[in-house]
């Protein structure tokens, strides 16, 4: 019996800007907001963060580029979603590599709706509440939130209103992030130009800025880097191979894959400006703090790797002038940010579904479904949380790594001339050849490696329910990937 054609499959983005955009609403997320301006304070020296940023200007161009041009490259090609075009690109047989690269998003998904719920929360009691003025009341509006439904609820709505989005499809998708991205874009920059007329953040961008070249000369500095990278782009993910199914075929892959990175990461530094230049002025002009007493309220991840942007932020935002308008904005950004990517993540495993034939309205019921169910653990308790996000952002490397070997299976220099053929591009060089075939296994291997040996504790490290252990990545990679191995022949024969 053939299969139904869903006619949401033909759609296509309807200009090159909506593309962008859409692609930018992949890329940036609370990974940009909530994650760099913390990862650059930990991983500063005495004299300031410069260091941490070479190195994760060089990623972009190794590892965060290089894949999302292979999504894009991959996506227009087979016109599929993730398990359709591995089964193109590499065989029947590596039906379970397309799989487990569709499921690690999707593991990533039911946390993340919780997070975007958070969000939310904090965009509209901010609007509605005075901001704390103290440590103890900055906790108390988290602890109440979490003691309540509030999380279950917030999370219901933040994956209700991704549904409702991507329900029509591309169209839809595009028409949202038109809004959303300029939205978010303006908000960010009103932050920053905020922030940096401050007295006294002049220091913390110095600090920002400022490169200690000794660190250079330290493997964390760039482990650091890359993860931040494979992490904040969206690249590996799948997300991007995805969005790729419905660009024209005049759309290029190398220049619309340099525009989304640099944008990206451009966002990034925009909200390391913001944070550090609001948290020097603040902390330490205002109260007196020493750099490391500040460095330090900015390392410190708090509950769930919250504590800077939804303990501290609304505190310093008390402090300053025109503080309770920008604390909204801050959070409303925070809410686009995390939407935008929202919608992606629910768009991957529903065109998943599509492509075996399922209509698009109950495809996205099922995920819907799936996404609620599976994110109330994580809504309920914080440390089964910060568990999923390590567990399946580690995974994140592995899945990197799937898709350059896709790429490397049809032949790496084939794909590269298929990129070449499309006359209003650039034109892709033999370098990208060289990254997806060597550097990038070998980063995803010593990345993998690295993490996973932080987490080996002696005594505790085989212990799969430890919240961070090196069995706990172990024993939930091996599950999904035993169930995919067992039925690769049936997920094959769905997408024939």
């Amino acid at each position: 019996m053939s299969k139904i054609i869903d006619k949401s499959t033909d759609q296509r983005f309807s200009s090159r800007l909506g593309l962008l955009l859409s692609a930018l609403g992949v890329a940036v997320g609370t990974g940009n907001i909530w994650r760099f301006p913390r990862i650059a304070a930990q991983s500063g020296g005495e004299t300031g963060a410069g260091a941490f940023l070479i190195a994760w200007v060089c990623f972009l161009f190794l590892w965060s580029i290089p894949l999302i041009i292979a999504e894009y490259a991959s996506g227009r090609k087979f016109r599929s979603g993730v398990v359709g075009v591995f089964i193109k690109g590499m065989g029947k047989r590596f039906a379970w590599i397309g799989s487990f690269v569709a499921f690690v998003p999707l593991a990533i998904t039911f946390f993340y709706s919780v997070v975007v719920g958070w969000c939310i929360y904090y965009f509209v009691y901010m609007a509605l509440h005075p901001l704390p003025d103290n440590f103890e009341s900055a906790m108390l509006i988290w602890d109440n939130y979490q003691s309540g439904m509030w999380p279950i609820l917030t999370h219901a709505a933040a994956v209700l209103f991704g549904a409702l989005v991507i329900w029509k499809g591309i169209s839809s998708i595009e028409k949202v992030n038109r809004i959303l991205i300029p939205s978010l874009l303006l908000i960010v920059i009103i932050c920053v130009i905020r922030a940096v007329t401050l007295p006294g953040a002049g220091e913390g961008l110095a600090y920002l800025f400022t490169p200690d070249l000794r660190q250079l000369g330290e493997p964390r500095i760039w482990l650091d880097a890359l993860t931040q990278n494979a992490w904040d782009t969206g690249a590996g993910w799948g997300l991007f191979l995805t969005f790729a199914a419905y660009m024209k075929k005049e759309h290029g892959t190398v220049g619309n894959a340099f525009l989304t990175g640099i944008g990206n990461n451009t966002v990034s530094l925009l909200a390391g400006i913001m944070v550090f230049g609001t948290v020097f002025a603040v902390l330490k002009h205002e109260m007196g703090m020493s750099d490391p007493q500040v460095l330090e309220i900015m390392k410190s991840s708090g509950p769930a790797s919250t504590g800077l942007t939804f303990i501290w932020m609304p505190q310093l935002f008390n402090k300053m002038f025109g503080g309770g308008i920008l604390s909204v904005l801050f959070f409303l950004g925070l809410t686009f940010a995390g939407f935008s990517s929202l919608i992606a993540q629910l768009e991957l495993p529903s065109r998943v579904l599509v492509d075996t034939g399922l209509k698009r309205n109950r495809s996205i019921a099922v995920i819907v479904v799936l996404v609620f169910i599976f994110g109330i653990p994580s809504a309920r308790n914080l440390n089964f949380l910060s568990n999923q996000d390590f567990v399946w952002g580690v995974a994140l490397m592995i899945s990197g790594a799937l898709i350059a070997a896709m790429i490397i299976k049809q032949g790496a220099d084939q794909v590269r001339d298929g990129i070449n053929s499309v006359t209003n591009d650039s034109k892709l060089g033999r370098w990208w050849v060289y990254v997806i075939t060597w550097f990038i296994p070998l980063a995803a291997g010593i990345l993998l490696v690295w993490w996973l040996a932080q987490s080996f504790v002696p005594g505790e490290w085989y212990n799969p329910f430890r919240q961070f252990s090196f069995m706990s990545c172990i024993f939930q990679w091996s599950i999904v990937l035993l169930i995919l191995l067992i039925f690769n022949r049936r997920i094959a024969k769905l997408f024939i």
